[in-house]
């Protein structure tokens, strides 16, 4: 230490060049830094996903679920399954070691799906796996406009228009299409006239078949060119599947599709659909790929879609409603904010207790110095900012050092000014040899402390690893920096001083302080026992206050969960959804900006919901906007108060997006507490079921307890009153 203080004064130009130079690298790196809002625990999984019309959920689970755990069991690194049989859809979760490269993890999984193909009957769907995304994966929703124009046309335009030319843009792995009517082109046989011709259905599917394709020949040289010969037999429109030939009479008359069917182009069959503000709509979800800056993502993503505006058709446009820079934006606003008047605060304070201008602008600099290294690092080593990881960041902490340093020199430099520069250097060397030592245990003691969470797993380590890691890395840049920088900024700036007495703040803090150190020095036993009444005390207060894993952020939007009976039809759902949303927006106006609600299955059904299951989003304005609730927790009451005496037959749970699809991903429900019974008799499952949720209503702070019956796995969803201690 005291060789590095040594070297920092005899190559003072060096230091000062290497300053510049951290300051140009950490201001470039944190414009690459990747901002985030809460620290991405989405748990080391693959989703695979089998869609399967008309499938019931039983045939589901038998014919398509169990061949795809059977195939994936005995994988290297697997931890454990789950999964969701549904009607018409498989959706299974598989879980790896903590560590293992996500990449590897896939192409395992790619290397068993032919095993689990094999297993599956012919036409019972192909399992696929999942887009590599996270749950903060969905960063931009936006709806397709255009007056007059129908779902089936505004989904035809969403699917070859806009979501391929979304999908070159860096950084989006999928572009998911919801809502509105997928176009297809059906055939409606008449079954009297298959019987008067002799025809099976076979044979009209084999027909269809084997007349919508291409067929290639050589060629032939006619007058010095060549010419390629090619068979076209691409169906383009209604007309040419209305002309396919299913077979011949005896007299060798051809039977076409038009004699035997109607033929109309019709939408596909639905399994979702979106609504906002009281109407359908058809939208589309960005998915941003695993790994990427979700800031810069967006941008670019925001930049293509201007591009994409001058070609839609006239009438179409895209409009967001829901995007994640905003909440990016007011995170970075907010970790701003609470830095600039921390530093501003603690320079205050450093003001006021040095005595000296000049000495605390040298110990402030250590701030946003030590914060630029920690940027840097952050950028190479991959760790992300967020209000976890910046939020964590102590000013007090990071000046420790270079506040002992500097009040030594300023000390020193009174007792012995030094007639020229190397009396000066030689002072402050003798300066820096008496607090060296205090300094480097006194700040690799905090570090010491922040080591053990470096070892944290799982879920806790995604959360508090990267908050460790920046606070260890602006720690040891202070550390370096009080050995480094400090030296020589004293040396240029202190300059030659004459003897300084105490300053005021000192003065009247000693006034104050050494009466009650000296009772306390003349009555140990006393001191010492008033000390452990009040350690016993807290010891017993300390179990009430109840704990929680983190903070809930706001994220400005509410998730409503909307559960009705599992027999509801989609059209049901729709009705019962743009009521939920006309009552909100119509009672509500001040606080809600616009409503969206999810119903059933997207087009990648990452969400393995029902018809009975809509993600009603509810979008907020800005709090200073508010007349009828002060706070979130109180218009979420409010709203629940509302909906439940307006919509009766539905079960409503509020939550937040981003904290719900954790939620669910880590533990397959977005409840706070899920308790899962297992056993062959479903009947006795669902009714033991009923009776843990009748006694668990009871648990104070237990809100939105619910009994539910998923793929013949009940379990309890259970929402905790924020107010109460978890």
């Amino acid at each position: 230490m005291e060789r590095l203080v040594a070297f920092s004064l005899k190559n003072r130009f060096l230091i000062l060049v290497l300053t510049v130079i951290l300051l140009v690298v950490g201001f470039y790196s944190l414009t690459r830094l990747k901002i985030g809002t809460v620290p991405d625990i989405t748990p080391n999984m693959v989703q695979i996903i089998t869609r399967s019309p008309g499938l019931s959920a039983v045939e589901v689970e038998r014919f398509v679920t169990f061949p795809v755990e059977r195939a994936m069991s005995g994988l290297p690194g697997i931890t454990r399954m789950r999964s969701v049989s549904r009607f018409g859809l498989s959706n299974i979760s598989v879980f790896f070691e903590e560590g293992t490269d996500l990449y590897f993890a896939r192409r395992l999984v790619m290397e068993r799906l032919p095993d689990a193909r094999a297993e599956i009957p012919q036409g019972f769907g192909s399992p696929e796996m999942a887009p590599i995304s996270t749950g903060l994966g969905e960063i931009l929703q936006f709806e397709v406009r255009g007056k007059g124009r129908s779902l089936q046309e505004l989904r035809t335009i969403l699917d070859w228009e806009i979501a391929p030319r979304l999908m070159t843009v860096p950084g989006v792995v999928e572009v998911n299409g919801w809502g509105g009517e997928m176009k297809s082109y059906q055939v409606e046989l008449d079954i009297e006239k298959l019987t008067a011709y002799r025809l099976s259905l076979e044979q009209v599917f084999q027909a269809l078949e084997d007349n919508n394709m291409d067929a290639g020949g050589a060629y032939i040289e006619h007058n010095g060119e060549a010419y390629a010969i090619r068979g076209e037999g691409l169906i383009e429109n209604l007309r040419d599947i209305e002309q396919t030939v299913v077979a011949a009479t005896t007299d060798g008359t051809p039977i076409r599709i038009h004699e035997l069917a109607r033929v109309r182009i019709a939408p596909m069959v639905r399994y979702g659909a979106v609504t906002r503000d009281g109407h359908e709509i058809v939208a589309g979800i960005i998915m941003m790929l695993m790994g990427e800056n979700p800031q810069s993502v967006v941008t670019r993503v925001k930049e293509r879609l201007a591009e994409i505006a001058p070609s839609l058709p006239p009438g179409v446009s895209v409009a967001p409603y829901y995007d994640r820079s905003y909440l990016i934006r007011n995170t970075i606003e907010t970790a701003a904010h609470n830095l600039i008047l921390g530093g501003i605060l603690v320079i205050a304070v450093l003001l006021v207790i040095l005595g000296d201008v000049r000495g605390g602008l040298i110990v402030a600099s250590a701030i946003p110095l030590s914060m630029l290294f920690a940027f840097a690092a952050m950028v190479q080593l991959g760790i992300p900012g967020n209000l976890m990881s910046l939020g964590a960041l102590d000013f007090g902490l990071i000046v420790d050092g270079s506040v002992v340093m500097v009040e030594n020199f300023v000390r020193k430099l009174g007792e012995r000014p030094g007639r020229n520069g190397l009396e000066r250097q030689s002072s402050m060397m003798g300066a820096a040899r008496e607090v060296a030592r205090p300094i480097f245990f006194g700040v690799g003691i905090i570090i010491v402390v922040y080591v053990p969470i470096l070892a944290l797993r799982g879920t806790e380590g995604k959360m508090f690893r990267p908050m460790a890691e920046t606070v260890l890395l602006a720690l040891v840049a202070s550390l370096i920096l009080a050995f480094t920088l400090t030296p020589v900024l004293s040396y240029y700036l202190l300059g030659t001083r004459k003897k300084e007495g105490h300053t005021w703040f000192y003065r009247a803090a000693r006034w104050i302080y050494r009466p009650v150190l000296d009772r306390t020095l003349a009555w140990p036993k006393t001191t010492f026992s008033l000390a452990a009444i009040i350690f016993a005390s807290s010891l017993v207060l300390a179990p009430r206050l109840g704990a929680v894993f983190i903070p809930r952020l706001n994220e400005g939007a509410f998730s409503l969960l909307d559960l009705r009976l599992p027999s509801v039809s989609l059209t049901e759902a729709i009705a019962n959804t743009t009521r939920v949303e006309e009552l909100l927006r119509e009672s509500f106006p001040d606080e809600v900006e616009t409503v969206v609600s999810r119903t059933g299955q997207a087009e990648v059904p990452t969400d393995p919901e029902g018809f009975e299951t809509s993600d009603v989003y509810v979008m907020l304005t800005p709090r200073n906007r508010w007349t009828k609730a002060r706070s979130q927790e109180e218009l979420a009451s409010r709203m629940a108060e509302l909906l439940t005496k307006e919509v009766p037959g539905s079960f409503l749970s509020f939550g937040q997006p981003i904290s719900e699809r954790f939620d669910e991903l880590i533990g397959g429900s977005r409840a706070d507490v899920a308790i899962k019974l297992f056993g062959s008799d479903l009947k006795t499952l669902q009714e033991t079921a009923q009776r843990v949720a009748a006694v668990v209503a009871d648990v104070p702070g237990a809100a939105d307890v619910r009994a539910e019956q998923t793929a013949g796995q009940p379990f309890l969803r259970v929402r905790v009153n924020r107010a109460a201690a978890s």
